[in-house]
Formats: structure tokens, C-alpha cells, sequence
């Protein structure tokens, strides 16, 4: 069975999956999933999230094994599975955030020379 016959068979929902909060733009727009990522998560992330959320019962043994990837019970294997975890990191991590300045300032003391010293003269 391949993963595109797993996905027709389970994860069933009438409605696309949009996270505002997250990804105010669209998932699709935010250079964090793949085209194949993106695909799963719009047309069956409403089913991930109601599965991981414990809103609705697992139907086969594709959501029964999913259900206990979410739990933590086991690694994930399947591509829905995958996109699913790698989702909830993205989301539930920080972003991180590099700037080039930091938030303290430096101080200079007037008193100190600030030119540099000619190490050439002799």
C-alpha cells in the first residue's frame, strides 16, 4: 500500500487545515514544508489536529499508529506522520532570533585615548 492510497483511505475531513496563528499567510507561503508537506497539511491536517487532540477516535490502524506517534509511543514513519511531527516542532518551538547588535550599549570612557596606536614607528 502506498502513502497516497493510505491518505485517501484515512485521515478523511471536509475542510482545509489553515493555521492563522502560526502561518498568517498560508503554510504553502511560509518556506517551511515542501509541495508534498504542504498537500498533506491542508487536506488532512484538520483530521491530524482532531486525532492528536483526542477530538476524534482513530478509525484504522493507520490512525491508530498515528495516534501513538503523537503520544510519543512511537517514531514516526509515514510521510503524514512525518509532516505531522515535523509541524508540531515548527510550531510549538520559539523561532529564533540573530540580530547583529545586542541590547546592551557599549559604553565608551572619554577619558581613554580611542586612537589606535602606530605599531610601525621606530
Amino acid at each position: 500500500m502506498s502513502t497516497t492510497n493510505i491518505s485517501v483511505e484515512s485521515f478523511q475531513t471536509s475542510r482545509k487545515f489553515y493555521d492563522d496563528i502560526h502561518y498568517p499567510r498560508g503554510i504553502s507561503r511560509s518556506g517551511d514544508y515542501s509541495l508534498k508537506e504542504v498537500s498533506l497539511l491542508e487536506n488532512h491536517g484538520v483530521a491530524f489536529l482532531e486525532l492528536s487532540n483526542g477530538k476524534r477516535t482513530p478509525s484504522n490502524d493507520v490512525e491508530i499508529q498515528f495516534l501513538k506517534v503523537c503520544q510519543g509511543d512511537l517514531l514516526p514513519t509515514t510521510a503524514e506522520e512525518k509532516t505531522w511531527v515535523k509541524y508540531k516542532t515548527k510550531t510549538l518551538t520559539p523561532k529564533q532570533f540573530h540580530t547583529l547588535f545586542g541590547r546592551n550599549k557599549v559604553e565608551v570612557d572619554p577619558d581613554t585615548d580611542t586612537e589606535p596606536e602606530d605599531l610601525d614607528d621606530d
